[in-house]
């Protein structure tokens, strides 16, 4: 049964979910206590969900007529001939299908939103400097939904070339109402960061709060409700590829994400004779057609092509009990490949409480440069990994082979004490958006007030110690010489 919280950040205080199971005296549970929906557990299986009991059809998917009248409509996400282990696909029954509408017609151009960061255009740029925001402001004015408080940061490539990918924020004051939305050039990695999104979709209901994330994939049509009133969160959107979990490797069968905490929702259909609006995103422009019925009319499905949550709190991390750190790929809750074996085309990494426990190690990040780019943002909390002011609500990000690290003081007080044994990150979350992609920058991100700089000076001090040890050096160096001489 839901309740609600007694403590709004009841679940942003624990260390793990873990700690929800109180050992056993308690009942264990999937879902927080404030989610009002059931779901079905499982990543990339194959599901089927009625509202109403014997509706799908058995032993075909398409007969000449379906229980109580409903239509039977395909969604194929993949070639027909795809591998039966990439092939993604559902069956609807619905009483209207999706076909039934009005038309489309074109809306004014967003200049909020990008999809082509090709250099070429004039709309990007590109800048080998650190660069940060600010959390950007939640909209007090008027009536701003999900979908029209989508801004876009960064990106790569172009939705029309099938492979890259999209960086947004979304700020919203508003529920979406009689107004559906519909992707149909990728998939959307939703990541609220203040206020919970109460989701509607043609498969059913998720409740997707700060600390959780959702998966709607390419051509699925939803909803966004507000339950707490303004949001504000981060959207990675990738073109051509589909999120899968990482491979363990070494590791063997379990950790990170695990398949069975992967939530996906029931079927709950709405049956409504009213003006409805459908906003279909298509090579990053925005379309409308209307219809006079809900979208959401779905009685019963089938499939692998379903939307899903995942609780952060439940991702189980792993890391060094002896020296040094072990690469970020560690932190990697999905991955999006490409069509490079090599490279994924995305990553989405979290940085969540854990012990650190390496001995005769640095441990804040080590001065680095890496291929990849990476972008991130923080969902609550306070994250010490960032070179420069970093808040809930705020982006950092680093092109690939640019320098970073922590600042001298930092170094200092690192490499003078041996770490302790510790819990860190607690009662915080930040993530990442990796990719092996370089990103360009949009005009609304790079022109916006709350835009900043990593401050380069906080490097100035970083001492030449190996100078202070020339005559040793030289020592050491002489009696090479001697050596080679005798």
């Amino acid at each position: 049964m839901t309740s609600q919280l007694e403590n709004p950040k009841e679940y942003q205080k624990i260390f793990h979910w873990a700690e929800t199971q109180k050992d056993g005296v308690v009942p264990s549970f999937a879902t927080r206590k404030n989610d009002p929906y059931e779901y079905q557990c499982g990543f990339g299986n194959s599901f089927e969900s009625e509202a109403v009991p014997g509706t799908i059809p058995r032993g075909q998917n398409s007969p000449r007529c379906v229980r109580f009248g409903l239509y039977a409509e395909q969604m194929t996400a993949t070639a027909f001939v795809a591998p039966r282990h990439l092939n993604k696909k559902a069956w609807l029954y619905r009483a209207r299908p999706a076909v039934a509408h009005q038309g489309f017609t074109d809306l004014p151009e967003n200049p909020d939103t990008e999809s082509n960061f090709l250099p070429v255009n004039p709309r990007v740029h590109v800048s080998p400097t650190q660069l940060a925001w600010f959390p950007f402001e939640i909209p007090k004015d008027g009536e701003v939904d999900f979908i029209s408080g989508l801004k876009t940061i960064a990106g790569s490539g172009d939705p029309t070339l099938r492979e890259g990918l999209a960086v947004h924020t979304y700020l919203a004051n508003t529920s979406m109402g009689r107004r559906a939305a519909v992707n149909s050039d990728g998939d959307w990695l939703i990541v609220p960061q203040q206020g919970a999104l109460d989701i509607q979709t043609e498969f059913g209901k998720l409740f997707v709060q700060p600390g959780e994330i959702c998966v709607i994939q390419r051509g699925q049509r939803f909803k966004v409700g507000l339950p707490d009133g303004q949001t504000r969160g981060y959207i990675l959107e990738i073109w051509g590829s589909n999120f899968q979990l990482p491979e363990l490797g070494p590791l063997g069968a379990n950790g990170l994400a695990n398949a069975r905490d992967f939530l996906h929702p029931v079927a709950h259909y709405e049956i409504e004779q009213a003006p409805w609006e459908i906003i279909y995103k298509l090579s990053g422009k925005f379309f409308k057609s209307t219809q006079n019925h809900s979208p959401f009319d779905v009685v019963a499905w089938h499939g692998n092509y379903v939307p899903y949550k995942y609780d952060l709190t439940k991702f189980v991390n792993v890391g060094s009990i002896s020296v040094d750190h072990i690469d970020p790929s560690i932190f990697c809750v999905l991955t999006a490949p490409s069509r490079d074996p090599s490279s994924p085309l995305a990553d989405f990494l979290i940085f969540s409480p854990r012990w650190d426990v390496a001995s005769h190690t640095y441990r804040p990040p080590y001065y680095h440069r890496n291929a990849a780019s990476e972008l991130m943002g923080l969902i609550y909390g306070e994250y010490a990994g960032r070179s420069d002011s970093f808040q809930p609500g705020g982006v950092s990000y680093e092109c690939g082979f640019v320098p970073h690290g922590v600042a001298y003081e930092e170094f200092k007080a690192a490499s003078a004490q041996p770490p302790p044994e510790m819990r860190i990150s607690e009662g915080a979350v930040a993530f990442m958006f990796e990719s092996s992609r370089m990103f360009t920058i949009t005009d609304w991100a790079w022109k916006s007030e709350k835009r900043h700089e990593h401050e380069p000076s906080m490097w100035d001090n970083l001492v030449d110690n190996f100078s202070q040890h020339k005559d040793e050096v030289d020592s050491i160096l002489a009696e090479g010489v001697k050596k080679l001489n005798v």
